[in-house]
């Protein structure tokens, strides 16, 4: 097989962030619709994120967040998303880069996305305090694979059908036609 030199696997992950992205950035002026809300996951100590030390003793390697009813100041640019959110009574802000999220939800309409992390760890930079930004060099990228797409499943496609509110991952070639 040929060397892929145009690293089509990072294309894709980049694309598909870009939905999470365009997702966020609609919320952040319009407000949720309907039922929508969000499960998040990142990766606590990738490079850029911007977290309190609180925070990071309490989620050392990956933390999820709702998106539901009680965030604030939702900004969304083309590299991040900054959200303030309530935990034990404490409103904390996060700086979250789209390369360290690690998965997208939303479980009102089963649809979710999984990522590869780009990029290494950065624990000198992961904690700081919520009004200094973290700044550093930038880490080697490794060759990530490629994201999974999270569905829910066509009934035609699977002969049982998952529980209410359980999501399972579909190959994307199940949507190809055959």
């Amino acid at each position: 097989m040929a060397e892929d030199l145009i690293r089509y696997d990072i294309l894709a992950q980049d694309a598909l962030r870009g939905v999470v992205r365009k997702v966020l950035a609609e919320v952040s002026r319009t407000g949720l619709p309907g039922e929508h809300h969000f499960f998040i996951a990142f990766a606590t100590r990738a490079p850029g994120v911007r977290i309190s030390s609180r925070l990071l003793a309490d989620y050392p390697e990956e933390m999820t967040i709702v998106l539901q009813h009680q965030f604030w100041d939702l900004t969304v640019t083309e590299h991040a998303f900054e959200v303030r959110l309530s935990f034990k009574n404490q409103t904390e802000r996060l700086l979250v880069p789209f390369t360290a999220v690690k998965s997208f939800l939303d479980p009102s309409v089963q649809f979710g996305l999984q990522f590869e992390i780009l990029g290494k760890p950065a624990p000198e930079l992961a904690a700081v305090d919520n009004d200094e930004p973290a700044a550093g060099p930038s880490a080697e990228l490794p060759r990530p694979a490629l994201p999974r797409l999270v569905e829910k499943p066509a009934e035609e496609e699977s002969p049982q059908t998952p529980a209410a509110g359980e999501a399972q991952v579909v190959s994307l070639d199940a949507f190809r036609k055959k």
